[in-house]
């Protein structure tokens, strides 16, 4: 018999639960749909919640031919064949699973046949393909972002596995939000712990042990009433913000008793950037450190290393200057500010001896000297604030401070 989450997958737009912006009433997805169309696109977002089953959904709605490609398994020779078949028909989608980790050869095979429309491709990934898919691919789709699933959208699903399964069957509100919270957000987890869970239950009922046997894992907080594992990540981070080690501490504690220490090795080296930032910048490379050890020796020995650098983290001095600076700008991005650079600071500049040329830094006192860097449109902007909360960025603000009274002394004497 076919597995249940595999039964269960969704073959029309309004059976999918979540991604209402993508495929509610007013989803983009929706909308090209509507007006029988499908251009190329690049779905993005955490394993588990979607991807794959709507650009199914895609191709049943319009009832179009397609075949999948796995970009990290399949070789040009697959691609080939299918791209060949996709010549017989007016369209033809083709859905690149895990398209960050296509090679170069399969990229530049594929590259005209998406340029000429001869195919229309829906890449899928679980890396932001801004960072990990070639650009001259991704310039040419669309790409969405697929928004985690909330506890609403699992539980929503959860009936329906039990249904599916047995009308009569039920489970305590226990087993429920340990099913929720072990699912981490996946649907494929979820259903399949349900599907298991369902088999050795007495009664048509499932208990909280049935559920436990099954998972064999350990959760935090399966009462809907405490923390959730994201939840005490969040804990963890907002207590070394607020520089509370003992907090601090007691989050790590729970989170170490839930077996996942690439998702909390993950969290920590984010807050090293984000919260500790400019104010104590070896603090990255002293998380990475100590994350690197406890991933190479495992629990339990793990947790000394990470209690270590945690209390480090939650005494160091805090800044997030540095945060603040590049949200600025990815906003002025956002906003279509980007502008275009400055002649003299193109790679293929060629001097016309009507403009000033590029200014070497290295040739003048101090290194520095003034010149345009940013976009004319963005000259005058700034984005980095800096703050008091170690010797190390006070010491940046002298020099930024510095750097922009020269700025300023030399416009007036233009």
């Amino acid at each position: 018999m076919e597995p249940l989450a595999y039964r269960l997958r969704p073959k029309e737009l309004d059976d999918i639960v979540g991604q209402k912006h993508l495929i509610g009433k007013d989803g983009i997805i929706r909308k090209l749909l509507l007006k029988n169309q499908v251009p190329s696109m690049i779905l993005y977002g955490k394993p588990g919640i979607g991807k794959t089953t709507i650009a199914n959904v895609i191709c049943h709605t319009l009832n179009l031919p397609f075949e999948n490609f796995n970009a990290s398994t399949d070789n040009k020779a697959k691609l080939a064949s299918s791209i060949e078949k996709g010549q017989t028909y007016s369209r033809f989608v083709l859905i690149v699973d895990e398209i960050h980790r296509m090679k170069k050869d399969i990229q530049d095979y594929l590259l005209p046949h998406l340029e000429n429309g001869s195919i229309i491709m829906i890449g899928i990934t679980t890396i932001n393909p801004y960072h990990s898919v070639n650009p001259a691919i991704r310039s040419r789709c669309l790409v969405y972002k697929l928004q985690d699933l909330t506890e609403q959208d699992l539980e929503e699903i959860l009936y329906r596995a039990l249904n599916a399964m047995d009308p009569l069957l039920t489970l305590e509100d226990t087993a429920k939000n340990y099913f929720l919270q072990i699912a981490g957000g996946e649907v494929r987890t979820l259903i399949n712990a349900i599907e298991n869970a369902s088999i050795i239950a007495c009664n048509h009922h499932i208990t909280l042990d049935d559920a436990k046997a099954v998972v064999q894992k350990s959760v935090i907080g399966i009462d809907k009433n405490e923390d959730s594992y994201y939840d005490t990540l969040s804990g963890l981070q907002k207590s070394i913000r607020g520089s509370d080690v003992d907090a601090s501490l007691h989050y790590l504690a729970m989170l170490l008793t839930s077996d996942d220490l690439v998702s909390l090795t993950r969290r920590l080296s984010i807050i090293a950037y984000e919260d500790i930032g400019l104010a104590n910048p070896q603090m990255g490379p002293k998380v990475k450190a100590a994350c690197d050890v406890a991933l190479d020796v495992g629990l339990p020995e793990a947790i000394i290393p990470l209690g270590a650098i945690v209390c480090d983290m939650a005494l160091s001095p805090k800044s997030n200057s540095a945060y603040l600076a590049i949200h600025a700008a990815l906003k002025d991005i956002e906003d279509g500010k980007a502008g275009h650079l400055p002649p003299h600071l193109k790679n293929t500049y060629a001097y016309d001896g009507k403009t000033e040329g590029y200014k070497y830094p290295h040739d003048y006192p101090g290194a520095w000297v003034d010149q345009q860097y940013l976009p004319d449109i963005l000259k005058d902007v700034s984005y980095y604030v800096p703050k008091d909360s170690s010797k190390y960025e006070e010491a940046l603000k002298l020099r930024y401070e510095s750097i922009k009274a020269a700025k300023q002394k030399n416009r007036q004497f233009k």
